[in-house]
This record gives structure tokens, C-alpha cells and sequence, in this order.
């Protein structure tokens, strides 16, 4: 089975935090969930989004995510695969250098990625996107495709395969997302 790392954050999107997290550990993986500046046994805030009919999705409070690993003390080059949560968290984790060299090392080594909804900020940040199908939430399309990638508008429900890269729109495509990704490790 894969050893799996998770880069999160606070406000993180409680769905696409928690269900692969979980779901990942329930096929028999190993996921170590880190945040910057913060240990295993501390929380994340996570929020829940939602599309409600507004111009963009509402947030509420979500869940405290207990983190399980130590930021510090995880290298990358441990790790099978990595796995990218969206929510407001991608947008100052792509701020972090430590952070951004863990992305790039999945992607020279070409390790399985799964990103979701805002997580294609961090990817668009690392510089890995050039030449890539990636989808994300259609906000963040302009970032995608600044960063060279090809943005695939598909349904909520859907993700998209590239080579290593495993990404979907928002929490709704689980069952594509997670079966895309596990298919890859």
C-alpha cells in the first residue's frame, strides 16, 4: 500500500479534507496530514462549502481536522503520493517555499498528485502545470492556465487524468477523483 502525504492547512474544505483522508486510510494506506508551522495532535479549521445557487459557493464552519504528522519532520522523497485539498488553505500555503518544494518533488519524480478544487493555487504556484490538463474550481481557471496548464471545464461530478496528475473540480467528484487517483497508486 502507498504511503500518502496531505498538505493542508486552516479553513481547508472539510469534504475534501476529511473523505479522502478517510477513505485513503479504509483502502489500507498510509496518509500523514501536515500543515505548516503546526504538529501531529494539532487541528485545522475546515470550512464547508457549498453551492447554493449564489455567484459562488457559501461557507460555514466546518470540523477541527486533527493533523497526524509533524510538517518539520516530513520529506517529501518518503512519500508515494501526494494529495492536495482545495477551501481558502491553498491560497497562503502557496506562500510557503517548503511547501512549494514538496509539490515540485512529486512532480520531477513523477509520484501520483491529486488536487482538488483550490488546490490547482499551490499547483499553478510550484510552476508544474505547464503543458497539463488540470481541472480545479472554475474560479481558479485564470491561474491554471497562467501558469501554462490547459484548464478542463468539466461537470462537478467529473475529474481528469494526466499522467500523474489526478484533478477535479470540487467535493461533489469524490467517487471519479478518488478512483482516478487510487487506479495510479
Amino acid at each position: 500500500m502507498a504511503k500518502i502525504l496531505m498538505i493542508t492547512g486552516d479553513f481547508t474544505e472539510d469534504y475534501e479534507t476529511m473523505v479522502p483522508f478517510q477513505t485513503l486510510l479504509a483502502c489500507g494506506h498510509s496518509v500523514d496530514a501536515v500543515c505548516p508551522g503546526k504538529t501531529a495532535g494539532e487541528t485545522v479549521k475546515t470550512a464547508i462549502h457549498d453551492f447554493e445557487g449564489d455567484q459562488t459557493y457559501s461557507e460555514k464552519p466546518g470540523h477541527n481536522f486533527a493533523l497526524n504528522a509533524d510538517f518539520d519532520a516530513v520529506t517529501a522523497e518518503s512519500y508515494d503520493a501526494l494529495v492536495i485539498p482545495g477551501g481558502r488553505a491553498p491560497e497562503y500555503l502557496r506562500l510557503n517555499p517548503a511547501v512549494i518544494a514538496m509539490v515540485q518533488h512529486f512532480f520531477e519524480t513523477d509520484k501520483p498528485v491529486a488536487a482538488i478544487c483550490h488546490g490547482a493555487q499551490l499547483l499553478a504556484a510550484a510552476g508544474v502545470l505547464s503543458g497539463r490538463t488540470c481541472s480545479a474550481y472554475p474560479a481558479c481557471c485564470y491561474e491554471v492556465t497562467a501558469a501554462g496548464g490547459n484548464f478542463a471545464e468539466i461537470a462537478v461530478t467529473e475529474a481528469v487524468t494526466d499522467g500523474n496528475l489526478v484533478t477535479a473540480p470540487a467535493w461533489p467528484a469524490h467517487p471519479a477523483w478518488l478512483k482516478q487517483f487510487m487506479a495510479l497508486l
